[in-house]
């Protein structure tokens, strides 16, 4: 059956890294928010005369947020459409909140649930310590923000995000990141999204 699986979680959680393991097993189109919609929002922001790298701005929330999303989104139905699998890679806080969201995702690409199976992978971290040093060590400027305003993102390290979806708990996943990633844990995940 196609998947269509969403790798969320805050900040230095590893969405990323984990959804990069997991796709060796189960192929997929493969799409971080960061990756689809970064060149374009540096590039407004530029224009506007503000941080290129800030996601954290009220001119970033009210103008770029929802443009960055919805082109993910745009290229998620597509891929749907022609019936790959799909990883979708982002905190997607505000979207899975909305019960009709995901909905409305599947119906643009002709599908329904009995075509698409979709899961949730909730990444987190239970050592507040160990997401601190995964920011510091990818190097990005866009992570200048976070580090310097580190108490905010401190109280969100177990952040469980609100999913008002109509899918089943036992399509939801929470993935404690701790630690190394081993095979073990991997296996897990392939097991959960391939059921």
């Amino acid at each position: 059956m196609q998947k269509v699986v969403f790798f969320v979680g805050v900040a230095g959680t590893g969405k990323t890294t984990v959804a990069e393991k997991v796709v060796k097993d189960i192929p997929a189109a493969f799409l971080d928010r960061d990756t689809v919609g970064g060149r374009f929002v540096e590039a407004f922001l530029k224009k506007e005369g503000l941080d290129p790298d800030d996601r954290d701005s009220g001119f970033y929330k009210e103008h770029l947020r929802d443009l960055e999303y919805d082109a993910t989104k745009d290229i998620c139905i597509e891929n749907i459409r022609v019936g790959q699998n799909v990883f979708m890679i982002s905190p997607f806080t505000s979207e899975l909140k909305n019960s009709d969201w995901i909905e409305e995702v599947l119906a643009s690409a002709g599908k329904t649930k009995d075509d698409v199976d979709v899961k949730v992978v909730v990444v987190t971290l239970d050592d507040v310590d160990q997401q601190k040093s995964r920011i510091q060590g990818r190097g990005t400027e866009r992570d200048t923000w976070k580090l310097e305003n580190w108490q905010s993102y401190e109280a969100r390290v177990d952040f469980v995000p609100e999913i008002n979806w109509y899918i089943s708990e036992d399509d939801i996943l929470i993935f404690d990141n701790s630690g190394d990633l081993t095979d073990k844990k991997v296996k897990t995940l392939v097991d959960f999204i391939g059921r």
